[in-house]
């Protein structure tokens, strides 16, 4: 079985370049120097991302030689992905117009779905839907949007890796269990281990910062494999979701603030309710909770989605909502 092995090389890997970035951005001055937006107070290497991506586009091409993944589904991830990564990687380095930031985004995300063959079947309820070309459209805002949530959602020590970490590997594991070991994911797997190996780097307090470059290739990573398990599973979506939901809510309604506000929401901002927590509990302490969050809450009810489908449109929306209460609790979008 090439699963086991898949991962431990990717971690390997991801761990040993993200040290010989972090080398290399040291030795050039390549730092992100703290302003009145950060959230931390020390120089820090940036643009660890790059091991992130490289890593994965290994260990998509090994998985897909092994015959573990189709050629269709190793297209969309690399290929988007690369594109993704590309915009990020320049935007690090010399800040891009939102506009040619969206375009890309928009584009890789089109080529995902054109190569997945379109939204796949929908389960809410007790009903399957079938969406077509709107929900062809729909998969590729979806994308879009989980790329832009990450990187919103990348502003505190470990945070933006340990979700890929969380949202990748369960939901490679809740769709075997699902499937009855029929899945056929291990690409999920590759991304978990290479955001832990940077993890080991990002971990509070961080040594190295992913930048746009690894944050967006993640959350294009995360969707991307979302809409491949949905074709494994009609539940998939739902599941997903739920897996992802702290930045789903946190990044939705911030976003909707700053919109009610008229602000220019494509601006650097600590008005996420994680930022807002960072503040008075430290990166630490708020990294951890996400964590625990999504092990002891959000894991069990993706489970319950997936063993009773019928069940999960209320379940999610369930979840949705007492995050939406929490994330408002703690001032999210707000000042």
């Amino acid at each position: 079985m090439i699963a086991p092995w898949l991962f431990l090389g990717t971690f390997a890997l991801s761990a040993l370049l993200t040290g010989v970035v972090r080398r290399v951005a040291l030795r050039r001055g390549v730092l992100d120097v703290p302003n009145e937006r950060s959230s931390h107070r020390v120089p820090t290497a940036r643009g660890g991302g790059i091991a992130i991506v490289a890593s994965c586009l290994v260990g998509w091409l090994v998985d897909y030689l092994a015959g573990g993944a189709t050629a269709e589904l190793a297209l969309a991830l690399s290929g988007g992905g690369l594109l993704v990564a590309g915009v990020g990687l320049r935007d690090d380095y010399r800040s891009l117009t939102p506009v040619i930031r969206l375009l890309a985004h928009f584009a890789a995300a089109s080529w995902a779905v054109y190569f997945l063959g379109g939204m796949p079947d929908l389960q809410l309820g007790a009903t399957t839907y079938h969406l077509g070309l709107a929900g062809s459209a729909l998969a590729v805002l979806g994308v879009v949007w989980v790329v832009n949530l990450f990187n919103f959602m990348d502003g505190i020590d470990g945070i933006a890796a340990s979700e890929a970490v969380f949202v990748a590997a369960a939901g490679f594991f809740v769709g075997e269990w699902a499937t009855g070991g029929g899945h056929g994911l291990q690409m999920a797997l590759v991304v978990a281990a290479s955001s832990l190996g940077f993890l080991c780097w990002n971990w509070p307090p961080a040594r190295i910062f992913m930048g746009d470059v690894g944050s967006g290739f993640l959350g294009f990573a995360i969707a991307v494999l979302a809409i491949a398990a949905a074709r494994e599973y009609p539940a998939a979506i739902l599941v997903w979701l739920v897996l992802g939901a702290l930045f789903f809510v946190d990044a939705t309604v911030t976003l909707l603030w700053r919109l009610a506000r008229r602000e220019r929401v494509h601006q650097a901002h600590r008005s996420h309710a994680y930022q807002h927590l960072a503040v008075r509990q430290g990166h630490l302490r708020v990294t951890l909770g996400s964590i625990a969050m999504n092990v002891l809450v959000l894991l069990p009810c993706a489970f319950w989605i997936a063993s009773k489908p019928e069940s999960g449109a209320a379940v999610s929306g369930g979840v949705m909502l007492g995050l939406v209460f929490l994330a408002t609790l703690l001032n999210a979008g707000r000042r």
